[in-house]
């Protein structure tokens, strides 16, 4: 087929313009909540990012992080925002669970770290945090377990662990498989394939090991002389099969760090009024804690 002469000019000119990365995800395959508006709050929150980063010394991202984290406070929570068939990249800004809100201000940072400032870059990076090897590759290439997260974008470049180089730091072991031995609580896995794909990755989480602040080594200073605004904090659980069951940001106040979280129980984000250590010790069922932080910090 001859090609119009336009087409010559045209092509080129138009792959500059597309985001390097982009072709990871098309927004065709994006599932959204508000394209319209939610492409423009994502321009802005990208914008606002990369002035937060220029204002800091380099390369410390936790004051973006929490500016960023900051300007959800008050979005509804709502679980199971990401759940539809098939799997694609969700982008809901409207409502949010402790993982999709940690996610969102992440992905927004570290896209801004990287000097792009386009809605289109940032589902790039959202997509290289929420999927293994940053590609979606139907339900099971989600990483639903916060060790699995971790461990892929370590290894990724996009997190960095500082637990076990933290005061106190302990080691916990064990086997994930939360997911598969509660089938009937995620309908996906009721397709028998991918029961079977994440029954075979969990098999690598057999007796996994990591590092984890106890609850009661969170207590007293140890916030104040540890932990700095925007760190990623995620909650280790006791619950059996299952490794962290909640996460948030860090905001640090005269009594030392506070949450800032995607609460279920408010019904909304909130930085939680209580010091750090009086919300672990309200809330028995966690063991302790891991922080987190971006990998450019």
């Amino acid at each position: 087929m001859k090609r119009h002469p336009l087409s010559i000019i045209l092509l080129p000119l138009l792959s500059l313009l597309l985001p390097l990365g982009a072709g990871a995800v098309m927004p065709g395959e994006v599932r959204w909540n508000n394209q319209a508006a939610d492409t423009i709050r994502i321009n802005r929150l990208l914008t606002d990012a990369a002035k937060m980063l220029r204002d800091q010394p380099q390369p410390a991202t936790g004051p973006a992080v929490a500016g960023i984290a900051e300007t959800f406070t008050g979005t509804p929570y709502k679980s199971g925002t990401l759940e539809g068939s098939p799997e694609m990249l969700t982008v809901n800004l409207d409502s949010l669970d402790c993982t999709t809100f940690v996610e969102t201000v992440v992905a927004i940072v570290l896209t801004a770290e990287d000097n792009r400032t386009a809605w289109q870059d940032y589902l790039f990076t959202l997509e290289q945090l929420r999927y293994r090897q940053g590609k979606i590759d139907g339900y099971s290439s989600r990483l639903h377990y916060a060790s699995d997260w971790i461990v892929d974008n370590i290894h990724r470049g996009n997190l960095r662990e500082i637990t076990d180089r933290l005061p106190g730091a302990a080691y916990q072991v064990k086997t994930l498989d939360y997911m598969t031995a509660h089938r009937d609580a995620y309908p996906a896995l009721a397709d028998s394939v991918q029961y079977e794909k994440v029954k075979n990755f969990e098999i690598g989480y057999r007796s996994h090991r990591y590092p984890y602040i106890r609850s009661s080594a969170l207590q007293g200073k140890w916030g104040r002389d540890n932990l700095s605004t925007g760190d990623i904090i995620l909650f280790t659980t006791k619950t059996n099969g299952l490794d962290v069951s909640h996460m948030g940001i860090i905001i640090m106040q005269k009594d030392g760090p506070h949450l800032l979280h995607a609460s279920s129980r408010e019904g909304r984000v909130v930085l939680d009024p209580r010091p750090l250590s009086e919300y672990m010790a309200k809330n028995r069922g966690l063991s302790g804690a891991r922080i987190l932080r971006p990998a450019r910090r």
